[in-house]
């Protein structure tokens, strides 16, 4: 009698889901300064645009969430996507700003004047804002969310609107870079940048704060 062996199957490959993460645009305060978490803060006028340049270059993105950081300018930048794919925003308090305590709503010109602010751009791991959050927490937080939210939609698209320093540091992370080389990162008002996570395999950062190309065409490696 003849007899076959079965051949094992190649183990699946766990499926790749695509982040996106976009900060929001610029508001009347933006490079002069630290808004933080301070209610009331809106998009300028350019801002807007570049909300909707965003909501434009996802066009074609088969988008399966998006969220964003409590914030007004966040959710701002968020709209014009949400209008576009008929999706609703999900506001999710880990995407937030970092912390800033005592230094928010400080002019950018004073604080750099502060030798603290060596450290926050020399050392950020080892710096804690007076009363408020240090960016190793900020870090830990903001990449708990990401992990959380990309397990809601394996395989799919998230699109998560955020700040400046919580994407970098998200960013750092993904990149295996220390924290202390996160200032490097550049991050620009109304930028995307995209991570690719696949559970059980370390991330791989696939753009980072692009502002022109459209991203229909964006797929996991």
């Amino acid at each position: 009698m003849l007899m076959t062996v079965a051949t094992p199957s190649a183990p699946s490959t766990p499926p790749s889901t695509l982040l996106l993460l976009v900060r929001h645009g610029e508001t009347p305060t933006t490079g002069t300064v630290l808004p933080g978490r301070a209610p009331g803060l809106h998009l300028s006028d350019q801002g807007r645009v570049q909300a909707e340049r965003v909501a434009e270059r996802l066009a074609g993105l088969p988008v399966d969430g998006i969220y964003s950081s409590p914030l007004e300018r966040t959710r701002e930048t968020a709209e014009p996507t949400a209008a576009r794919t008929g999706l609703e925003v999900n506001e999710n308090a880990g995407l937030i700003e970092c912390d800033f305590g005592e230094w928010t709503g400080a002019p950018l010109a004073e604080l750099a004047g502060l030798p603290q602010w060596q450290t926050v751009q020399r050392t950020p791991s080892a710096f804690r804002f007076p009363n408020g959050e240090s960016f190793s927490q900020m870090q830990s937080r903001m990449v708990e969310t990401l992990e959380a939210l990309c397990a809601a939609h394996g395989g799919g698209v998230v699109v998560g609107f955020s700040h400046a320093d919580p994407i970098k540091a998200a960013l750092a992370h993904a990149l295996g870079s220390h924290l202390d080389l996160f200032q490097r990162i550049v991050v620009s008002p109304g930028s995307v940048s995209v991570i690719s996570y696949v559970m059980g395999q370390a991330p791989a950062v696939l753009m980072v704060n692009s502002t022109l190309e459209p991203l229909s065409g964006l797929r996991a490696p």
